[in-house]
Formats: structure tokens, sequence, C-alpha cells
């Protein structure tokens, strides 16, 4: 995995294969008006040890400070998606419907396509109204596997 950091929190944390991973790096350039340089930064000792804690079934929470940069939507949407208990999925329709806007299952899965904060924002527990894993752009078969991380994580 690749992170991001600016002095708020992490700002992206992405699979290093993923696709168009390189307009990941543009957006958030631009928004953060800023290069990305390569360093160390205080916010990733953290990261590494949560991330080491939850890939080892230990951790369900993360408490490493993020800093995302988006739309207001945008923003509800990917607060939203933290607030999804581990171990738990919602659909896209759902996540619609708890923002108050049933209609807007398309505006939801584009938001959570664009999230920058891979697992620490869990846009991997959002799935289709049928069930089937749909949408993420770290891969199905990671969405499978975090899935069943956190299942076993819990039970």
């Amino acid at each position: 995995m690749v992170a991001c950091a600016v002095e708020q929190g992490i700002c992206l944390l992405e699979f290093t294969d993923r696709k168009n991973i390189d307009k990941q790096f543009k957006s958030l350039s631009k928004s953060l008006n800023a290069e990305i340089v390569e360093k160390d930064h205080p916010h990733f000792k953290l990261l590494e040890h949560e991330l080491s804690e939850y890939f080892e079934g230990k951790r369900t929470r993360f408490e490493v400070p993020l800093y995302t940069t988006g739309t207001e939507f945008q923003e509800k949407v990917w607060q939203l998606l933290r607030e999804i208990p581990m171990g738990e999925i919602r659909t896209y329709k759902q996540q619609s419907e708890f923002l108050g806007n049933p209609k807007a299952i398309r505006a939801v899965g584009t938001a959570n396509g664009i999230n920058k904060i891979a697992i620490l924002i869990p846009c991997h527990r959002v799935i289709g109204s049928n069930g089937e894993l749909i949408g993420y752009a770290g891969g199905i078969w990671r969405k499978q596997k975090l899935l069943e991380l956190e299942k076993a994580i819990l039970f």
C-alpha cells in the first residue's frame, strides 16, 4: 500500500496496484495545491501499527487522524462509511437512504469509488442491493478478503 499525509492526518491510503492510482495522486495534489513528495511523516508510524493490528485480527477501529478532500456530498458519504461497524455491510441504496436522498444511489457509488483512503474509510463494506460484491477499485477479490477478515475478527 501507499500512503500520503498532511499535518491534519492521512489523506491517501491506496493499494499500489489500484486501477487509476495516478489519477488519485493528481487529484490529491490538485485539491491540496501541493506536490506529493516521498518522505517520512509522523502519522505513518501510527498508521502502520494500526494496519498491522487490523490484518492480524487485533483491531476493529482506527484512531489515526484522517484528512479528506472532497465536495460537501462526498464528505458526507465518506463520513457515513466510517459509521458502518466492522463486520457489517450496507447497500448503496441503504447509504443513499441514510443520506436522506434515496435516488442518489449512483452518486453514492461514485463518491465511494473516489474515496482516497482505503480500509480506514471502509467503502469495501458497501455492496449491491442484490447482495453481490460490486464496485471496489482495489479489486473485488480484495473486497471479499477484507470482509472475510473483518468477519473473522468479530466472530
